[in-house]
């Protein structure tokens, strides 16, 4: 147990020193991770086939991996070290402010914390003057005071007030004392919790089992280094401030910051994408080791959704080395891991070239039935490479993104069509999301290093609602140029020129036979239900269509693909029909992005996404 003489005598500054060691181990291990990836296995890869060199390339990868899981672990102690000097330092000052007021008064601290104190004042019995004693301190006020020998106490249930006006002062310095004696014990209890929880399993091997105990290190270094670290992230700040706060920081605490709150920086608009890059590739470890150790379907999914974006990214360094392309296939842009989290329906943010270096950046919003699961991770992250790609072919200056930062709409197994689904008819998801993703729209302006950089807006599917609901925000989407609709049920505006970018800069992609670009509207579902139960089917369609004079409403708003609204429509492939082609109710909704099923519409997205809309090949209204 701490007392108040240990208390003042505590060095901190052995604590931040010893630190500083746990740092730079950190550190090396981190440049040491650096020096595997970019000089062992990329000049082995590149000089050497056999199996002695892929059996050497294994062990550099576990080499490797053991370097990470190093740099999280020391990282973790660390911030712990520097984070109790810190607390402790608060308490310090609290109790030298004490012992400097009871020296200023003349007052005497025993080693028991009690303060003693001269006589003064009068005796409210005889007139004389009133004793000197000596107050023992309490961290709980109203209650009964310890006792200590002299004086009379003025908070013990009696109500008597003792004449001695140095009493009430020798009273307030005892509880400033006891106090920081009792917060500087719970401190040291609590860290020191924190760090016999720091220790790795023996050996060389770093498992699952390892990633998930780090993951549980990491959860508890946090839930005592809040006050420390956490505190200062300007979370509830704009991201031109968040980088300003980010530029702001030494190395070392920014070091700091990515060893224990990988997460936060990673997820943080305004922070350069490869420090999130950096920051959520660890991250992602953490997260791998977490879900393995929970049971439920949600963690299993997303369990199975993160290892395959680290399969990915995997695969992408494998590719951009050289290894394993197919005959005519080009090297991939580079993969960025921009965000990555288990809230919700799970978050994933992923970019194929730099956002921060490249002139032309656009940023895709998935829609219907989107979550971060295994689907996601191969599907809708090959669009945002698909759409990289083909706008380098126009321009080498460009990235594309898939932004998973919201709850998707999902269609649930008892719902028998889209229509019957409330989540995929209602804007509630749409406009939840849309605040975040403007603010990530926001944080790649700040970020990007370009004077004037070409942002889209890609919405497809339902999240071509999220966009739509992004435009109506205040100020509209930040930095956005053009705006691209895929496959889309509506936006919740009725005309282009109100997505606040000019309507000949919003393009829309809508397949003949993809029926989610045709969903009749509210009016027409009411109107042709009711006809449907009183005449059958086709007296129900002629009501729908009788109420949809033009042809060109449809479920969120006028339809984006016709003349009234008034964007610009380019080719797309009809795709199969629905059902009857053979590749299930909607296998047109799909093939947008895709350059091996629909080139035509790939080619027009890429074309928009590099800042050519001269190369874009148009089609006639609906």
């Amino acid at each position: 147990m701490l007392t108040w003489e240990t208390l003042r005598d505590v060095n901190c500054g052995r604590l931040e020193n010893a630190a500083d060691g746990w740092g730079a181990v950190s550190s090396a291990a981190d440049a040491g991770r650096d020096r595997v990836n970019a000089e062992m296995i990329t000049k082995l890869e590149k000089s050497q086939e056999s199996e002695s060199a892929t059996a050497a390339t294994r062990r550099l990868r576990r080499l490797n991996e053991n370097f990470d899981y190093t740099h999280t672990e020391c990282g973790l102690i660390r911030t712990t070290l520097n984070s109790l000097a810190f607390e402790l330092r608060a308490q310090q000052r609290k109790l030298s402010q004490a012992l400097e007021d009871a020296a200023a008064l003349g007052f005497s601290v025993r080693a028991d914390g009690g303060v003693t104190y001269p006589a003064g004042g009068k005796s409210l019995l005889d007139g004389s003057l009133a004793p000197g004693g000596t107050v023992m301190g309490t961290t709980t006020p109203f209650t009964a005071r310890p006792s200590a020998d002299g004086g009379l106490p003025t908070r013990d249930g009696t109500g008597l007030q003792n004449p001695n006006p140095h009493y009430a002062k020798a009273e307030a310095i005892a509880d400033s004392i006891a106090r920081a004696v009792h917060e500087a014990n719970e401190i040291d209890s609590r860290f020191n919790r924190a760090l016999a929880q720091l220790k790795a399993q023996p050996g060389l091997k770093v498992d699952k089992a390892a990633w998930t105990d780090a993951a549980k290190d990491a959860e508890a270094v946090r839930g005592v280094a809040q006050d420390y670290l956490r505190a200062d992230v300007p979370e509830d700040k704009s991201p031109a401030e968040r980088k300003a706060w980010w530029d702001s920081l030494t190395a070392e605490q920014r070091q700091e910051y990515m060893a224990t709150y990988p997460d936060v920086i990673g997820n943080l608009d305004g922070v350069p994408a490869a420090v999130r890059d950096e920051a959520n590739r660890d991250n992602l470890q953490l997260l791998i080791g977490k879900l393995e150790g929970e049971d439920g379907e949600k963690a299993k999914t997303q369990l199975a959704g993160l290892k395959e974006i680290d399969h990915q990214m995997t695969v992408n360094m494998e590719k951009r080395l050289g290894f394993g392309l197919a005959p005519g296939e080009q090297k991939p842009p580079p993969m960025y891991l921009l965000g990555i989290g288990d809230a919700g329906r799970g978050r994933a943010i992923v970019s194929f070239g730099n956002p921060d270096t490249s002139r032309n950046v656009s940023a895709y919003v998935p829609g219907l039935g989107t979550a971060l699961d295994e689907d996601f991770a191969r599907n809708d992250v090959k669009r945002a490479r698909d759409t990289a790609t083909g706008a380098q072919d126009y321009d080498k200056s460009s990235a594309s993104i898939v932004w998973l930062g919201y709850d998707a709409p999902q269609i649930g197994p008892d719902a028998e069509s889209i229509l019957g689904n409330a989540d995929v008819m209602s804007a509630d998801d749409a406009e939840k999301g849309a605040p975040a993703y403007n603010q990530f729209m926001d944080g790649l302006g700040v970020t990007n290093e370009n004077d004037d950089p070409h942002l889209t807006a890609i919405g497809h599917s339902y999240g071509s609602r999220t966009v739509g609901a992004a435009t109506q925000e205040a100020g509209g989407i930040p930095g956005a140029d053009d705006i691209i609709l895929l496959g889309s049920p509506g936006v919740g505006v009725d005309r282009a020129e109100d997505l606040g970018v000019g309507k000949d800069h919003v393009y829309v992609g809508a397949a003949d036979n993809d029926p989610v670009s045709m969903l009749p509207s509210k009016q027409e579902a009411a109107i042709g239900g009711l006809g449907t139960i009183s005449g059958g089917p086709v007296v129900g369609y002629m009501l729908g269509d009788i109420a949809d004079q033009g042809d060109d409403d449809i479920w969120f708003g006028k339809d984006p693909a016709s003349e009234a609204f008034g964007a610009r429509r380019f080719k797309v492939d009809d795709g199969p029909l629905p059902i009857i082609g053979g590749e299930g109710p909607t296998p047109a909704h799909s093939n947008y992005f895709n350059p091996d099923e629909d080139p035509v519409s790939a080619d027009n997205i890429a074309a928009v996404v590099a800042g050519r809309p001269d190369l874009l090949v148009t089609e006639k209204y609906r």
